[in-house]
């Protein structure tokens, strides 16, 4: 899709009549640029670092639907989480995947256990669908040995699901720019908006562009631009004086090699100092737990880290559930903290905050921000219904349509699967392209993860990375699935991804060194 060249190519040419700018490269500017797409308008998204290198690879992984919300008396999103939820199970095999979650409770937890067992039966009307169990004390120690049985209550089994964000965020623009190949739609990453374009009337009707690999400028014009920038979106409403709204909130995660936290499903119970519900669950070979949920305060990092205060607090959670089996700081392989755009209404605890989603339309700039990975494809509807009267031609949008393309899984003879299943459903289009390129070896596991080394040499071919971390950060996830961040595997993803990138010697020393410093800063304990 994007091979040698074609940031050049496209560069050259912007200077074009665009239907639509999608500012914002995660799972909100994608779902709008893959629905414009499939309706037939030139778009154009332009994401000032990586795509998905905000919130949209910092989640926790989970399509879920929204049990959360219901204690916030949020119905109409939880009723619409549910039945995205399903969708997405249903078309994204491979890449959304069920995920049984045991909720433990215990003598003393306030609320008690049968309040979730009530808020679970509304979830199974809503999804119209009974699918939640009661267990024993007995019980849910035999479904998780690894969990504190002091004061267990017993506990409830239900299914959500889990995704590799980064993953689907880039499986939706690599669709939607292949939808719209013929309109010339396009996605371009490592492009910094600096500021909006207005004329007389004060009305937005482009942007002024920056590339951040060759220091180009650039004016693009559209009739109608949308900030799709979640946490980021205050930045650019301040160019149309619009005044701040949003609280930026910091949901940190830390993941334990997963034959150091054992699990086969997630574990949610509540924390013994607030009360608030965290999690564990087993993803990509690893062991995830989270999350916390504070203020950020000052500006929003692209890399943001985890205070002392979180990881405190997470390894409390810990220490908690799973008390049998000692864990220490030590054992952390890695963190992640992402940064949630919730509207701001004053709320003194910041999980009471409205995850639902809003749009501002503020002198033609149509902001959309908020709302969960779940329900992307509804924000993307809302949110090109809004300006559809000043697109070409008011063109309609099918809500009915696929939200990712149907992929016929082919076997493969090499991989098992649930391996191919894995490939097929991150790689959709691409799969057997990815498997015609991987070299001897190539198709094995790296490490404890099921990744594996071909989709390294895939990445750098034709997913348009810029940077090392773009590679092992969100196209493969190697700097949390791999020890160290894979700094000890260099050696061999220098040998495969180094001449797919056409990068020169000093030019990879000096990547592997930002990425070594970066990894050490925002992803590890320091």
């Amino acid at each position: 899709m994007w091979s040698k060249g074609w940031r050049d190519r496209l560069w050259s040419d912007l200077d074009q009549n665009w239907d639509l700018i999608v500012i914002g490269g995660g799972i909100t500017g994608a779902g709008i640029l893959r629905e414009a797409s499939r309706a037939g308008l030139k778009a154009l998204l332009v994401e000032g670092h990586d795509f998905a290198s905000g919130t949209s690879s910092r989640s926790s992984k989970l399509v879920h639907g929204g049990l959360r919300y219901l204690s916030n008396a949020q119905i109409k999103l939880t009723i619409e989480s549910v039945h995205e939820r399903d969708r997405l199970l249903r078309e994204g095999r491979g890449l959304i995947e069920p995920l049984g979650n045991l909720i433990a409770s215990y003598h003393g937890d306030r609320p008690a256990g049968w309040v979730f067992g009530a808020g679970l039966m509304v979830y199974d009307l809503l999804a119209l669908r009974w699918a939640h169990t009661h267990y024993s004390a007995a019980q849910v120690a035999e479904l998780c040995p690894s969990l504190t049985t002091d004061q267990l209550a017993g506990g409830y089994h239900y299914f959500d699901a889990q995704t590799d964000d980064a993953r689907l965020v880039l499986r939706v623009i690599l669709e939607a720019v292949r939808a719209g190949a013929h309109n010339g739609s396009a996605a371009l990453n490592y492009a910094c908006v600096e500021g909006l374009l207005r004329d007389r009337a004060g009305q937005v009707h482009g942007i002024q562009l920056r590339d951040q690999v060759g220091s180009r400028m650039k004016e693009v014009r559209a009739p109608v631009v949308i900030s799709a920038t979640g946490a980021w979106a205050d930045h650019l409403r301040a160019y149309v004086e619009a005044a701040p709204q949003l609280r930026p909130l910091r949901g940190s995660h830390l993941f334990f090699p997963l034959d150091k936290l054992p699990l086969a499903q997630t574990i949610s119970f509540l924390h013994p100092i607030d009360r608030r519900p965290v999690f564990a669950y087993p993803w990509e070979g690893v062991t995830l737990v989270g999350t916390t949920d504070v203020d950020h305060g000052g500006d929003v990092q692209s890399d943001p880290c985890l205070s002392l205060g979180e990881v405190e607090y997470l390894m409390q959670a810990v220490s908690h559930a799973f008390k049998p089996l000692n864990l220490g700081i030590n054992d952390v392989q890695a963190t992640l903290s992402g940064i949630r755009a919730v509207v701001n209404t004053g709320q003194i605890n910041p999980s009471k905050e409205s995850r639902e989603f809003v749009l501002w339309d503020e002198h033609g700039l149509l902001t959309v921000t908020g709302g969960k990975l779940t329900t992307f494809r509804l924000m993307a509807h809302d949110a090109l219904r809004a300006v559809r009267k000043r697109l070409p031609d008011h063109p309609r949008f099918n809500a009915k349509e696929h939200v990712l393309d149907p992929i016929d899984i082919t076997p493969i003879e090499q991989l098992d699967p649930i391996a191919q299943a894995r490939l097929f459903g991150r790689y959709g289009a691409d799969t057997l392209a990815l498997i015609e390129a991987a070299r001897a070896d190539e198709l094995q596991p790296i490490g404890t993860s099921p990744a594996r080394w071909a989709e390294l040499r895939w990445a750098a071919r034709s997913e348009g990375v810029v940077h090392l971390d773009d590679l092992l950060l969100r196209r493969v996830r190697l700097g949390i699935l791999a020890p160290q961040g894979g700094l000890p595997l260099m050696d061999r993803i220098r040998a495969i991804a180094q001449p797919e990138l056409g990068w020169d010697d000093e030019r990879w020393h000096v990547e592997a060194m930002n990425y070594q410093r970066l990894w050490k800063e925002s992803y590890s304990i320091h």
